[in-house]
């Protein structure tokens, strides 16, 4: 039987960032760790021991496949969503607007930093 991406949820934090590194495009391990940094604007940062053990993961359970070498550097190993990776971080984004939605509706403006 094939997993729903829903199986997959909530996504551990170094899933979810690894996840949206991978969403614009390939990347090798630097690279993706270069993309996180990024993204989070340095709020989240993913050293190479949990970066490779989190990829092996992903890549056993299907959700990001070896996209091959970089033909200038054996040593880079290229990475990407696969098909259900891609249904697993959209339905990872979905879930977590709802549980912004809901924050929004219970929790005063003035607890979220609002006037």
């Amino acid at each position: 039987m094939n997993p729903s991406a829903d199986d997959f949820l909530p996504l551990a934090p170094a899933f979810l960032h690894i996840l949206l590194a991978l969403a614009g495009e390939e990347l090798h391990g630097y690279g993706i760790m270069q993309e996180i940094n990024r993204q989070s604007e340095g709020r989240y940062k993913l050293g190479p021991g949990t970066l490779y053990d989190n990829l092996q993961r992903l890549v056993k359970q299907g959700v990001v496949e070896s996209a091959g070498e970089d033909p200038h550097d054996s040593r880079r190993r290229y990475c990407r969503l696969t098909s259900l990776g891609r249904r697993v971080i959209a339905a990872e984004i979905s879930r977590l607007e709802d549980v912004v939605r809901e924050a929004r509706l219970h929790i005063p403006a003035s607890l979220r930093g609002q006037p």
